[in-house]
């Protein structure tokens, strides 16, 4: 994970999880800014001073090529040699190749692309109009960064889950974790496979602690169109459904605020914490093109804030599925032995966030040691 933040992150990028939410076994945050959001070189430290304190012995610098059952076990090819083991936790993330859309093929030459893996700041881009595709946490934070360089700037918006940054005087992620909402396991949630796909709330972490939703994107000048579809003689093909999807993430914001409410009145916090608060609803543009020419010169870059997904080329398992994800039951995988963490919703919703690991290793960890019992 470290070396992901060391290497695969742009330069601005903050976490969007609070300074006090950073807590693994045996070490937490405990700097003079616990309501800030750690920068990239912060949480590369922080991971590093992690493993000195769990005395863990970690090797650097060393690549795992293949996985394959063997004998009792597994047998581990990496560029350090071989490594034979009865089980494995595989921890390599979910988020290990950008997610391109095959329409990308057919974009015209004279349009340059990148993907959130090569981006690294705005003066890397040559001057002119820049497409970002994808309205997540990525995709937002990224439309503004280039549109504060002075570049005209289009966000091509899908579906997408909208909060704002604070609520009630409180990060909203306080709220989530105080209300117990991050906490929900994976056996309780209605559609498990629709909560792993989710995407990540639009939020950013900066030391105002803004706000930075669609609202805010088009006040700064930002250009709002709908997802992208196609692209047919040079032209990108836009959905026509913009009003629906903003009303829709308006909506659940809605619902998921009114659940924070409703905590709060039932556990006696309303003195707490400021009065409830209402959002404006997003602002449809008033006019909305069907379609975007990419040959024009207006565009001169598309950078794919489409999100991401796993790699898991170096498995020599058979424990993937026909759309390249791990085959897994809250972590412990379709073949004994074998394991995984790190991933979305594997045991509660905040599986994914630094603070919410710990929880699902230890049961982890403990189906892992049982399993070993048994063996022996």
């Amino acid at each position: 994970m470290a070396n992901s933040w060391r290497r695969e992150r742009w330069d601005s990028l903050r976490l969007l999880t609070p300074n006090w939410q950073s807590r693994l076994p045996g070490l937490r945050y405990e700097g003079p800014d616990p309501d800030g959001y750690m920068t990239v070189a912060e949480v590369t430290e922080f991971i590093e001073q992690f493993a000195k304190v769990s005395r863990a012995p970690v090797r650097t610098g060393v690549n795992v090529t293949s996985v394959r059952p063997a004998d009792e076990g597994y047998h581990v090819t990496t560029s350090d040699g071989e490594i034979r083991s009865r089980t494995v936790v595989i921890a390599s993330g979910a988020c290990n190749k950008p997610a391109v859309p095959a329409l990308s093929d057919a974009v015209p030459a004279s349009v340059g692309q990148l993907t959130t893996f090569g981006y690294r700041h705005p003066a890397q881009l040559p001057d002119g109009g820049v497409l970002v595709v994808g309205a997540s946490a990525t995709g937002v934070q990224l439309a503004a960064e280039l549109r504060r360089s002075g570049r005209p700037v289009t966000l091509s918006v899908g579906e997408h889950v909208r909060l704002p940054r604070t609520y009630r005087g409180r990060d909203v992620l306080w709220w989530m974790d105080a209300a117990g909402v991050w906490n929900q396991r994976y056996d309780e949630v209605e559609d498990l496979t629709r909560a792993r796909r989710l995407p990540s709330p639009q939020l950013v972490g900066t030391p105002e602690r803004a706000t930075l939703d669609l609202n805010a994107l088009a006040s700064m000048g930002v250009d709002l169109v709908g997802r992208w579809a196609a692209v047919r003689d040079g032209r990108a093909l836009l959905s026509g459904g913009l009003r629906n999807v903003f009303s829709l993430a308006d909506l659940k914001m809605a619902r998921l605020l009114g659940t924070f409410d409703e905590w709060a009145k039932t556990e006696g916090a309303d003195a707490e914490v400021g009065p409830p608060e209402r959002f404006a609803p997003t602002r449809v543009p008033a006019s909305t093109p069907l379609q975007l020419d990419l040959r024009g010169g207006e565009i001169r870059t598309i950078v794919w804030a489409t999100g991401f997904r796993p790699d898991y080329g170096w498995l020599d398992v058979p424990v993937i599925d026909a759309k390249g994800q791990l085959r897994h039951e809250g972590g412990v995988v379709d073949r004994p032995g074998l394991y995984a963490l790190g991933l979305p919703v594997l045991r509660r919703r905040k599986s994914t966030f630094i603070y919410g690991i710990e929880d699902d290793a230890r049961e982890v960890i403990d189906h892992l040691t049982r399993y070993l019992a048994v063996r022996r």
